[in-house]
């Protein structure tokens, strides 16, 4: 892949009042000017992403957002989407502007963030323009936060709030392995990867990329095929393979070929363990089981793709569920950042992979659903407890 992905990346988001000199600042640390800088207050609406290289962090992503303080009824759908980028972050920059001496719209602020457990950065920007006298100004003592002072616009101490960050930063936003901790150097692993209508023409979906890049910087032995094709590759193999990896959706055809004694599992099941908690979405998987005609059940993509024939998420599950239940369910959609606060109308959530998201942003998901007791689980597992082999495809995993 010639970049990294913004799900793989440490994802930074700038938090403030409207004119603190949020856009200023990640300009600054960008070094490019890449968020439109202006003296009215409220100039930034939605939140800008900016995907950078950071070093020594390596990939990250930048986020501005709209102030936190923002007024009337678009300055409240403006907070609310930059309450949602919080569920993304990773890193917290809290920034304080020195011409305030009002801090306590950043308190609230910084509850919530602590909330989130998100770490967080306080700033003093704009320090070029209140003079030296603010520099004698010790606001420590109110916040409990590493601080630095800044000027966004002249550039000073910005190499100072580089290393901030770097120290600060969470080292577990995500896990440091897909299948390294399942599979060994020179285990044979086969990919089973079907090239239906939602195969991107020409290429691998990213999640059959990821883990297969993986594999391979885990020093396996990486096969693919197509599913017409594993008969054959198993036939062709000196020995057994110590692992296969198939498409959720072929789980039943690739079960009733494998040998028992072959590890199985999937991409989607994978891609939920490295993003979020995969004990608590094969739990939500076996509330499948209890599940009757007119239940409302939640499905949640990820990202906001044009559903296809037979797309899984929209029409294939809801039909397996719906036969599972013996009776047509209550079944809505949501895709995108599109997941409601209130979950407690559900019997069961049902997600995506999550491969757009963040560990962070998928971690949050789970925790809101389990502090409402709501199930939730993923399309991976919940295709594996419908097929019955929900144990053999976890088995390795827990």
């Amino acid at each position: 892949m010639q970049e990294t992905p913004k799900a793989n990346r440490l994802h930074i988001a700038i938090f403030g009042r409207r004119n603190a000199g949020k856009s200023s600042l990640i300009n600054a640390i960008s070094g490019q000017d890449i968020a439109l800088v202006s003296n009215v207050a409220g100039t930034t609406t939605d939140p800008v992403y900016k995907t950078m290289e950071l070093l020594p962090l390596g990939p990250i992503v930048l986020i501005d957002t709209a102030g936190l303080d923002d007024i009337g009824e678009i300055g409240e759908l403006r907070i609310k989407k930059t309450r949602e980028v919080m569920d993304k972050t990773d890193l917290a920059i809290l920034l304080f502007s020195a011409e305030s001496k009002d801090y306590s719209l950043e308190k609230e602020w910084l509850s919530e963030l602590r909330e989130r457990k998100i770490p967080v950065i306080g700033v003093i920007n704009k320090i070029d323009e209140s003079g030296s006298s603010f520099q004698s100004v010790d606001i420590d003592e109110l916040f409990d936060i590493p601080f630095v002072r800044v000027s966004a616009k002249e550039r000073i101490n910005i190499g100072r709030l580089k290393e901030a960050i770097q120290t600060h930063s969470p080292l577990d936003f995500e896990r440091e392995t897909i299948t390294g901790d399942i599979v060994k150097p020179k285990d044979i692993v086969i990919l089973v990867a079907p090239q239906d209508i939602q195969a991107p023409k020409g290429r691998l979906i990213l999640p059959q990329v990821q883990i297969l890049r993986d594999l391979l910087d885990n020093d396996t032995l990486a096969l693919t095929v197509k599913l017409t094709e594993l008969e054959d590759m198993l036939s062709a193999l000196v020995r057994k393979p110590d692992l296969v990896i198939t498409d959720s959706q072929v789980f039943h055809k690739v079960n009733s070929i494998l040998p028992p004694e072959i590890p199985l599992t999937s991409f989607s099941i994978l891609m939920a363990r490295y993003k979020g908690d995969l004990e608590v979405l094969v739990k939500g998987a076996k509330a499948i089981n209890t599940l009757k005609p007119g239940d409302k059940i939640l499905i949640a993509e990820a990202c906001t793709h044009h559903a296809l024939q037979g797309d899984i998420g929209r029409e294939k599950l809801p039909v397996w569920l719906n036969q599972k239940a013996g009776g047509d369910l209550d079944i809505e959609v949501v895709a995108g950042v599109d997941f409601p606060e209130d979950l407690s109308g559900y019997k069961l959530v049902l997600h995506c992979g999550g491969c757009m998201f963040n560990r962070k942003q998928f971690l949050t998901r789970l925790i809101r659903a389990t502090e409402q007791n709501v199930p939730i689980t993923n399309y991976g597992t919940a295709i594996a407890e419908l097929n019955g082999i929900l144990d053999r495809t976890t088995e390795l995993l827990l």
